[in-house]
């Protein structure tokens, strides 16, 4: 089990789970809850690293927002950043993936000198994942309708627990090179419930603008 801890910075109080030794190193996901289970990515890197699984604010017991420009990639950094302090760390690493991943891109982009090393997979510089046929978040991708309906299960309140669960496992499972393995990746208990404020900022707010920015660049 992972060790529960708190951290009061200058941004808000914070949840996060700790385990392993050596140099300190931060994780998080951009629309993920974590509890004391760990998750499956982070735990590949307890054996080399002081690993530090965060809660973003609306995630977990972390603090709440009073504006939703909180949940924004760049107010995220930010508060990765108080964190680090808090902990009296003059620098530290990161690792993600997915939205995680695109975190980690531009937390770099912002504070370069905070990061000894980047650890990323899975994840995207821009929009242009969407254009990608073989992307199940590619209009043209045959699996996309289908991505649409399990997003509709786990934003719908009156959807059921268990069905909500097992939507959530159809969508890692369109995500996987081998789903046919599913039971050697996830044998293992994991946390990583989607915070659907998160989800949905993102969605609405940031995905928006990175089809501008690339838009205006082309």
């Amino acid at each position: 089990m992972w060790k529960q801890e708190f951290v009061k910075t200058s941004r808000g109080r914070f949840e996060f789970f700790t385990q392993g030794t050596g140099e300190p190193l931060c994780i998080t996901h951009l629309y993920s809850e974590f509890n004391q289970l760990g998750n499956n990515f982070a735990d590949t890197f307890v054996k080399h690293f002081k690993v530090y699984l965060i809660n973003l604010k609306e995630a977990g017991f972390s603090d709440r927002i009073t504006n939703n420009h909180e949940l924004s990639m760049s107010e995220s950094v930010k508060d990765l950043e108080a964190i680090k302090d808090a902990l009296h760390y003059v620098e530290w690493s990161f690792a993600g993936h997915s939205t995680g991943g695109m975190l980690g891109l531009v937390y770099a982009l912002m504070c370069p000198r905070s990061l000894s090393k980047l650890l990323i997979g899975g994840a995207s510089s821009s929009m242009r994942y969407m254009e990608h046929e073989e992307s199940i978040y590619c209009p043209r991708s045959p699996l996309n309708k289908r991505l649409k309906e399990i997003f509709s299960i786990l934003k719908t309140p009156t959807s059921t627990i268990e069905e909500r669960r097992k939507a959530n496992r159809e969508w890692t499972s369109m995500s996987l090179y081998s789903p046919e393995r599913w039971d050697e990746y996830f044998s293992k208990p994991s946390s990583g419930k989607v915070v659907q404020k998160r989800l949905d900022y993102y969605s609405f707010k940031i995905f928006p603008i990175m089809i501008f920015e690339v838009n205006s660049r082309t």
